[in-house]
């Protein structure tokens, strides 16, 4: 049952932070930025989302941290918990592993 709570609680965080980010958020450093998955702990004390930039992600990350106080209190007001999550911003790299491994097979198929 705790899992089952903590899954839907992971895809209403990345939901809602996907429209704080579109929305909400002035930096135009952020509004290439998409978020990927929310993994949280289980107490539900850290939320470790993973994101992904079209371009220029340091800078993106960055902005990210600079704006993680705003990001983490408007998604206070959503959330119907007790204490908000603490935010942690990962760079997604599945789709660059992905697109190494595709082209490693398709090496593979050439010899």
């Amino acid at each position: 049952m705790a899992n089952l709570k903590k899954n839907r609680l992971e895809a209403y965080m990345s939901k809602e932070l996907s429209i704080i980010l579109r929305d909400e958020v002035k930096d135009p450093a952020l509004k290439m930025c998409t978020i990927i998955s929310v993994k949280c702990s289980n107490d539900l004390s850290h939320a470790k989302i993973f994101v992904s930039f079209i371009e220029h992600k340091k800078r993106g990350l960055e902005a990210l941290e600079r704006s993680k106080g705003f990001i983490r209190s408007q998604l206070a007001r959503r959330l119907n918990i007790r204490k908000c999550p603490e935010l942690h911003f990962e760079v997604d790299t599945s789709l660059e592993y992905g697109n190494h491994i595709e082209e490693l097979l398709k090496n593979l198929h050439k010899k």
